[in-house]
């Protein structure tokens, strides 16, 4: 089965969810400049969210770059993925709409740890739908970040209910972690023959 269509559906699935919570923003019934004041937790979860999915997206085009071919368990497990990132829009207006209070917080970090452990459910299905000398698997190599992303999430729901906010600084932590591209597959791709 080839890789386009899953592609597709995933790019769409997440253009969605981008236009969902900014259609959760509502801007200020006053029509001065300083009205956006009230809003700064609204914005500042939306931007949060937003550099997440950007994140999600960018990690996933080049993982699919890798990719010469996806099966039912691919399917499976990228749908498992999109199903935690569909969630990241209610997450986001309750956790602004909270002005960051415990639980939303924590219930933030719930879907970013359940979307940090589906992307890896869906590499390590894609790597056995692959050899163990292929592309993907040179590419992947041990996903350091990727495991420690998912630490900082359980952390950060912990803290989450005694200072939500430090909670809040660790998935910028995560943020900052991934705005780095990691170039591995980029770089393998470039290495070996066409």
């Amino acid at each position: 089965m080839g890789k386009g269509r899953l592609e597709a559906f995933s790019d769409g699935v997440i253009a969605i969810i981008i236009t969902i919570m900014v259609l959760e923003l509502r801007p200020p019934e006053a029509a001065r400049l300083a009205a956006l004041g009230g809003m700064l937790p609204e914005l500042g979860s939306y931007v949060l969210s937003f550099v997440m999915l950007g994140i999600y997206w960018n990690n996933h085009h080049h993982l699919l770059h890798a990719v010469t071919r996806v099966s039912g368990g691919v399917l499976w497990a990228n749908l498992h993925l999109l199903f935690w990132l569909t969630l990241i829009p209610f997450v986001t207006a309750w956790m602004g709409g909270s002005h960051f209070a415990a639980s939303p917080v924590a219930a933030y970090g719930v879907v970013m740890i359940g979307a940090g452990c589906a992307y890896y459910v869906l590499v390590h299905v894609l790597l056995a739908n692959h050899p163990a000398d292929s592309t993907l698997a040179a590419a992947i190599g041990g996903d350091f970040k990727g495991k420690v992303s998912i630490l900082i999430y359980a952390a950060a729901i912990a803290l989450a209910f005694v200072a939500p906010w430090a909670a809040c600084a660790l998935y910028a932590l995560v943020s900052a972690m991934w705005l780095v591209p990691d170039r591995r597959i980029e770089r393998v791709l470039a290495e070996r023959p066409k």
